[in-house]
């Protein structure tokens, strides 16, 4: 992190502290008393359809996050936006200090694609101790995916679990993910700890690269826009994880290399964003964030997108734009 990204950070921990800081998205939108419930359907064991664009119905699902509504014009930013980019797209964005919230699809399901390695990292530093941290992973060619920018350098070697955190994070490795995800026990472990923090939506079934198939309709590895901003302010602002394991996940975040055209795009430069991207087949294009405006406190803000046909292309401005839209509502 460079010096100006430091000095907006204790701004903003300084802020945050003389907040009290409310467990899960849930809390925070319903502060808000915009609260219209999102059908998160589609979990696993729980039968319905995703949610229409509209009026959310009421999932009757523990633990779902309310879907914030937004007002008229910001609706209506949204659509046109999707009308623009030919695609669909779901937000959830929430000032942490103050409890406003916007949200548009937020009851939806989305292919999560990469933006759930955030909770793969979260989950691998909740269960290894500092030591452990430095335990080299072995592997071989064989496991090497098309797309391992890091860990193809280190094959020889192997990489410690610091290292593919480090590489799954910033570079979105996809090979670093299976590793850690072999480590954890497969994605029905990861499914568990994220219902373990308190997630009953998010449905986590495949590795690297099979999980960005994306197919319409399909309820697997798909999550909702509420849900993700509940459980990236869990993971990232919350008690979840220890302070030392907190900081770590955020700081990698912060220095992630894939999301400069993406949230941080839609957002004041000035602000560090600590975020995570996504990319899947159907041009599905996400990214998840915890934003650090100068001297306030932090801001969740979740886009998640797709498209209608499998060789479409992701699309980055579309974030971004989604991203300013809904930053704008908060009032920031």
């Amino acid at each position: 992190m460079n010096a100006r990204t430091r000095i907006v950070l204790r701004a903003a921990a300084a802020t945050v502290a003389a907040t009290v800081l409310l467990s899960g998205c849930q809390a925070a939108l319903a502060a808000t008393g915009v609260g219209v419930s999102a059908a998160a359907s589609g979990v696993h064991g729980t039968a319905g359809a995703p949610a229409a664009s509209g009026a959310l119905a009421a999932s009757g699902i523990p633990g779902t996050p309310a879907a914030p509504a937004a007002s008229t014009a910001t609706s209506r930013a949204f659509a046109a936006l999707e009308r623009t980019h030919g695609a669909t797209l779901g937000v959830t964005a929430v000032d942490t200090g103050n409890g406003r919230a916007v949200g548009y699809r937020s009851g939806e399901r989305f292919p999560f694609a990469s933006s759930n390695k955030t909770f793969i990292a979260a989950a691998t530093l909740q269960r290894t101790t500092t030591a452990d941290l430095g335990t080299v992973i072995h592997y071989t060619r064989a496991d090497l995916l098309d797309y391992a920018p890091i860990t193809s350098r280190f094959v020889d070697t192997g990489m410690t679990v610091r290292e593919l955190l480090d590489a799954m994070l910033r570079f979105s490795d996809n090979t670093a993910a299976n590793l850690l995800v072999a480590r954890l026990g497969g994605p029905d472990a990861v499914e568990q700890w994220m219902r373990g923090i308190g997630d009953r939506v998010t449905n986590v079934d495949r590795v690297e690269p099979d999980l960005n198939e994306a197919l319409p309709g399909d309820p697997r590895d798909t999550t909702t826009p509420a849900q993700f901003a509940a459980d990236l302010r869990t993971v990232v602002l919350g008690k979840t994880l220890e302070a030392a394991d907190r900081t770590l996940l955020r700081n990698t975040m912060l220095d992630n290399t894939t999301g400069d055209e993406t949230i941080r795009a839609g957002v004041d430069p000035a602000w560090p964003v600590a975020d995570k991207t996504g990319t899947g087949e159907y041009g599905v294009r996400d990214d998840i964030a915890v934003v650090y405006p100068a001297g306030r406190a932090p801001v969740i803000v979740v886009v998640l997108t797709r498209k209608d046909t499998p060789d479409a292309t992701p699309d980055n401005a579309l974030v971004a734009e989604a991203a300013k839209v809904a930053v704008r509502a908060l009032g920031r």
